[in-house]
Parts: C-alpha cells; structure tokens; sequence
C-alpha cells in the first residue's frame, strides 16, 4: 500500500452517529468497532466507537473513534478536512449534505481567485472547507 494521509477525528460519544453521518453525504463502506468488542468489561464505554473506517467511492479515508473517559479532546482546534476538485455536482451535493445542522461560516460561492469556496463546521463540531475549481465553476 502506498503512503496515505488520512484525518482522523475524535468525537464525545457521538462518534458512531457522525460517521453514519459522512457515510450518507460522501457514501462509502462504513465499519465500526466498538471498545466492549475489543475489551471485555469495558463498562460504561462498551458501545462507543473505539475505532472507525469510512472508505469512500471518490477514494478518501476518514478514520475516527470516541474518546474514552479522561482522554482529552478539543473540538475542531486547528485543523479542517478540505474536500477540492473539479467535479462541481459531487462536491456541491457535499456541501448541501455536510451543510444540515452546520454553522456555515463562509457560504459556498464564487471568489475572487474564480473558484466556489466554502466553509463550515457541521453539527458534530468538525470543520470543513469545499473548494470547486473555476473551470468546473462554468458547468
């Protein structure tokens, strides 16, 4: 397998419903393993997500898991997934599925370097920025 760079997010125990989440807007093959599969007594924390993969048909990787008791976690600090590309409808119908329940922090529109940009955080805390090439802005 060649080398891959893969964003993987950390969620308070809403970790499976914003993984199910992504699947509906980005589609894909969706597995899921919780902490009680892997550690028996796990207690508390049995079902939440200790690791999850959604590997999607365009081809991205998003890895995330549930953080247990005691783990720190800072929603969205530094960082946003970019989705880019010159496929206009797949990355528009993005934005409209990541954009339920977000905060759009910049609407999705034409800018002045002739690309359609835009950002949001979505109901799950997790930034997203969506970038359409200018070429692909004219279909």
């Amino acid at each position: 397998m060649a080398t891959r760079l893969n964003p993987y997010l950390n969620f308070d125990s809403t970790c499976r419903e914003a993984m199910e989440f992504y699947q509906s807007v980005l589609g894909g093959e969706l597995v899921v393993h919780t902490f009680g599969e892997s550690m028996p007594g796990a207690g508390d924390i049995a079902n939440q997500v200790m690791h999850a993969s959604l590997e999607t048909d365009a081809g991205y990787t998003i890895f995330a898991s549930d953080s247990p008791p005691g783990a720190p976690r800072h929603e969205g600090a530094g960082m946003s997934i970019s989705l880019s590309g010159d496929e206009p409808e797949r990355l528009r119908r993005y934005w409209a599925g990541l954009s339920e329940g977000a905060e759009v922090v910049m609407p999705l529109q034409k800018q002045m370097w002739g690309d359609e940009f835009g950002m949001l955080t979505d109901r799950f805390g997790t930034p997203w920025m969506v970038n359409v090439a200018g070429d692909a802005t004219q279909a």
